[in-house]
Formats: C-alpha cells, structure tokens, sequence
C-alpha cells in the first residue's frame, strides 16, 4: 500500500481504542467497503475536540480517512444514525462480539456481510433486552461462515450421509460430526441436537444450552488457546 488513498464517508464502527501520544488515539475500525483497518485520530482526546465522545464503540457512524502504509489518519467522523446504548451483560456481550472480529477479519480485507452481520447484532443486544446467549450464538455462526470455517452440521464426516436424528455425534472441529456409539462427552451431541443448531432453534432451551456447549470449543480452537478479556468478564461476572 504505496500509493496515498483518501476515504470519504464510509459507515464504520470502533472497535477499540487506545491512546497515542498527548491527545491522541489510535483506532481499530470496522468500515462496510474497506473492512478492518487502524487510523489515528489526532487530538481526539483534547478536551476541545469535536469529536469527544463520538469516537467510541458501538456507535454508528460515517467516517473519512487518509492511508497509505497500514496506518491511516482520521480526516472526519460523524455519527450515522441513532446511538445505541448497551449496558451490563449486553455491554460485555459486545466487546466480546468486537474482540471475534478483531481476531477473525484480516485488515484491508473488505466484508460487507460480516459489517451487516455486525451492525444487526449490536443493535439487537441494545434493543432486545433478553435473549444475549441467543443472539451471540447467532453472530459466532455468521462469523465463521463468513470467514470460511463454517459448522458442518449437515452430513456426517467422511460419508454423503444425512445426519440421524436419534443418533449419537462426537463433534469434532477440523472434520465435522463423527458417528459414535456413546452419548456422553464435552462435545457428543444427538443427531436431532444438532440439527436444531443448525437451523439456530435457539427458542428452545436445550437446543441453545448444547450451542452454546459446542460453540465455546469450535470459538476457543480457532483462536489457538487465547483467552478473550470480554468473555473472561463475562464469566466471572455469571458465577457471582
């Protein structure tokens, strides 16, 4: 990336900011049309800056920019439509949800329907009100659809087979489901189970109880054994 491109008004998110220098910060951005980059914001952080308090996650917002290394610098930004509010578990559930796309999207690497996906999601859990583990399931299934290590929940591994629903599967996350003769394990699920996940039957308790079993490990095994700080939280913050 040689050459200087200038990005005007392109509907983005923050996903996370951290300080630079006196006033300012750098920002990782999601933007439909460029997909995952970092810019600086300069003097964002001075007490008279216009854009105090817009610059922050969750936030729909159109912003501009110029880059031409993979470091860019904030020309502009605006907010682009009407502000969400999360708080408590729903809070915690979004920079959960911000730190998968961290660590899923490359940068430069435009995806409008992960942007879609996103923006669906962190406006249902500033809505809904109810219903987090269902709506997080939901974007954990997008995201990994959309980044090419979506859940073969359809046929079992090694065969064209339909999976049967009165069977047991050991579900394993480089193959798919692998027919079994038990039906216990961390992830042994019936044939009828996972066709429920499948089809994202979340209304029913069992059904998200074993989604949210099997997607813990497929998440977990994709990130290499790094723990999220968000999920950590939200743990913790379960138990108590």
């Amino acid at each position: 990336m040689s050459a200087q491109r200038r990005v005007q008004q392109q509907a983005a998110f923050v996903l996370h900011h951290r300080p630079f220098r006196d006033s300012s910060q750098i920002l990782d951005v999601f933007s439909r049309e460029h997909g995952k980059l970092a810019v600086v914001a300069r003097g964002s952080r001075g007490a008279r800056s216009k854009l105090k308090g817009v610059l922050r996650p969750f936030m729909p917002l159109s912003m501009s920019w110029v880059i031409k290394s993979d470091l860019g610098t904030l020309t502009g930004a605006e907010v682009n439509g009407a502000p969400l509010r999360l708080t408590g578990e729903a809070l915690l559930s979004g920079y959960y949800v911000n730190e998968l796309v961290l660590h899923f999207l490359h940068r430069h690497d435009p995806q409008p329907e992960v942007f879609d996906v996103y923006a669906g999601t962190i406006e249902a859990l500033a809505t809904s009100g109810a219903g987090i583990a269902a709506i997080l399931r939901q974007f954990e299934m997008a995201l990994l659809r959309h980044s090419g290590y979506a859940l073969n929940l359809d046929h079992e591994w090694g065969t064209s087979n339909d999976l049967d629903p009165a069977s047991y599967y050991d579900y394993r996350v480089e193959q798919g489901a692998v027919a079994v003769s038990r039906d216990e394990g961390p992830l042994v699920f019936a044939g009828a189970t996972l066709a429920g996940i499948a089809q994202q039957r979340f209304d029913d308790q069992d059904i998200l109880r074993a989604a949210n079993r099997l997607m813990r490990e497929v998440i977990a095994f994709h990130l290499g054994g790094k723990e999220l700080r968000s999920r950590k939280v939200l743990l913790e913050m379960r138990r108590k």
